[in-house]
């Protein structure tokens, strides 16, 4: 699986598996079928929203990698 990474699209994530919004939804990133899904990348939206961002992208990586156990 690959890594998710800061440089990626929310929509990008959201492809590879549809349960992660859980994730985003507790960062307060909400808007997951909005434009903004689709054009900027995790890191942005995250810094725009005065999110931790790296914390956001551990939990995204452990989600996955939990998955794939």
């Amino acid at each position: 699986m690959a890594k998710i990474t800061e440089d990626m699209t929310i929509m990008d994530v959201l492809k590879m598996d549809r349960e992660v919004a859980a994730i985003f939804m507790k960062y307060g990133l909400h808007c997951l079928g909005c434009p903004g899904a689709t054009m900027e990348s995790i890191g942005d939206a995250g810094r725009v929203h005065g999110l931790d961002v790296t914390k956001l992208i551990d939990d995204l990586n452990k989600f996955f990698e939990e998955k794939e156990q």
